[in-house]
């Protein structure tokens, strides 16, 4: 069994037992979520599927933060040709790990 889901404004994939890298959430790891954006819910077999419009009434998805950390550091570098314009900046995202507990159609 797995569900669509959307959360923070991205779509992942949610099955029992997974863990979703997700932008920054603010809780403290161990804290207990639920996400009731569910855009469709499988039951294992093509004849077992439910497709919201755009979310299924009903539905939701049980998570647990598990950590927050940091992705490695990228580097944004632009300049113009000829004119002596360069910079460069670096980013690293924050995210979140959080691990699926139980998906309820």
């Amino acid at each position: 069994m797995y569900a669509l889901v959307e959360f923070k404004g991205k779509q992942y994939k949610a099955e029992k037992g997974a863990l979703l890298k997700v932008d920054l959430i603010d809780a403290e790891p161990g804290t207990a979520i639920n996400i009731d954006t569910v855009l469709l819910v499988s039951g294992g077999d093509a004849a077992n599927v439910k497709v919201g419009s755009p979310y299924i009434s009903g539905a939701k998805v049980s998570a647990t933060v598990e950590s927050h950390g940091k992705d490695g550091k990228i580097i944004v570098f632009k300049y113009k040709p000829k004119k002596d314009y360069r910079r460069k900046q670096g980013h690293r995202q924050q995210y979140s790990i959080i691990k699926i507990g139980d998906i309820s159609a």
